[in-house]
């Protein structure tokens, strides 16, 4: 007898979070696991000092000169915009790789959506009102949001964003380091540097990207405290969802 089972938790959170961005319009893209630093880095306005770039945290392939495992999906940017004119709103959902711990919330392999709006005003208004949005229909409409300045090479200005901890309700607990909030997503107005790099003219277009963590989503919406569960093949666990 064949018994039918649920789909994997991270492969239900995939669903909710790209169903929520097209209903705002935005295009669901895929871009290649194995990169090349020009499109994982260089393009991204990373530069070869940047602690990013070191061999701890990045898988590079034996014999294959120039050859990584994508460390993010904000890598999918630079090679769609070489091939696309503006305007356009693209998510990339996809796995990624790093040389992270593995603990209760790192591990070496996840999954992250990428999001990127290219238009000629296209600004950080939008792109809060996208988030919060975003937000309020994955988590619910009570949902506590936290804006925080941040800075990742690619954007300027940039930010992080903070959600109250769905396990503790924001009383504080090992998952949200007893600070009651977990770190959301790094979103942030499209640097100049990476619009030169895809040939676009920095003074004509502009954009906002975001990068959301899947296995984060997961952990806060089926109140996982161990990431590593997800991976853990143990169908005690995976017939609960």
């Amino acid at each position: 007898m064949i018994r039918r089972e649920s789909l994997h938790p991270i492969t239900q959170i995939e669903r909710q979070v790209v169903s929520i961005f097209q209903d705002m319009g935005f295009e669901v893209i895929e871009g290649p696991l194995v990169e090349t630093e020009w499109y994982n880095f260089d393009a991204l306005n990373i530069p070869k000092d940047h602690p990013a770039r070191d061999l701890q945290d990045t898988f590079n392939l034996k014999d294959k000169e120039d050859k990584i495992l994508r460390t993010q999906t904000s890598a999918v940017q630079v090679r769609y915009m070489e091939k696309h004119k503006p305007p356009f709103k693209i998510v990339c959902p996809g796995k990624v790789f790093r040389r992270d711990a593995n603990d209760p919330s790192h591990i070496p392999e996840f999954y992250q959506i990428e999001g990127l709006k290219v238009s000629q005003d296209a600004s950080m208004a939008e792109l809060k009102g996208v988030l919060d949005t975003f937000a309020k229909n994955f988590f619910g409409p009570e949902i506590k949001v936290r804006w925080r300045p941040g800075y990742f090479p690619f954007v300027e200005p940039g930010m992080e964003v903070d959600v109250e901890c769905s396990i503790c309700k924001g009383e504080g607990c090992l998952t949200c380091a007893k600070s009651g909030w977990v770190e959301l997503l790094g979103a942030g107005m499209v640097h100049p540097n990476v619009f030169r790099a895809a040939k676009y003219d920095p003074d004509e277009w502009q954009g906002y990207a975001f990068g959301i963590g899947m296995d984060r989503l997961a952990m806060m919406k089926f109140e996982i405290n161990d990431i590593r569960t997800l991976y853990s093949g143990d169908l005690r666990f995976l017939k609960q969802f």
